[in-house]
């Protein structure tokens, strides 16, 4: 299945990230925060959004860092995604 956002909103998939401590422990994905960084699968037409006109700046492929808390999560194949506004997007990681 394919997903296409509307308006300016963005597909995002998180990348997970190992975390080690200081000494060598692996921390395992339940016991860490919610990463805030994740790679772009889709993005909407962007346009004229609640009367402004608005121009997408990310791509697929550009790895973001986004609100902690932003987007609702959805699951498709076995994938989980997040659908969040552009506007939720904090930085492209280069």
């Amino acid at each position: 299945m394919k997903i296409r956002p509307l308006g300016d909103r963005v597909v995002i998939r998180m990348l997970e990230t190992e975390e080690t401590t200081k000494g060598g422990i692996v921390l395992p994905s339940s016991a860490k925060e919610k990463p805030q960084v994740a790679e772009i699968v889709a993005v909407g037409p962007g346009g004229i959004i609640d009367g402004k006109d608005v121009i997408m700046e990310v791509e697929v492929g550009d790895q973001v860092l986004i609100s902690k808390y932003a987007g609702t999560e959805v699951k498709i194949d076995d994938d989980e995604f997040t659908i969040l506004r552009q506007g939720d997007i904090l930085a492209i990681v280069e």
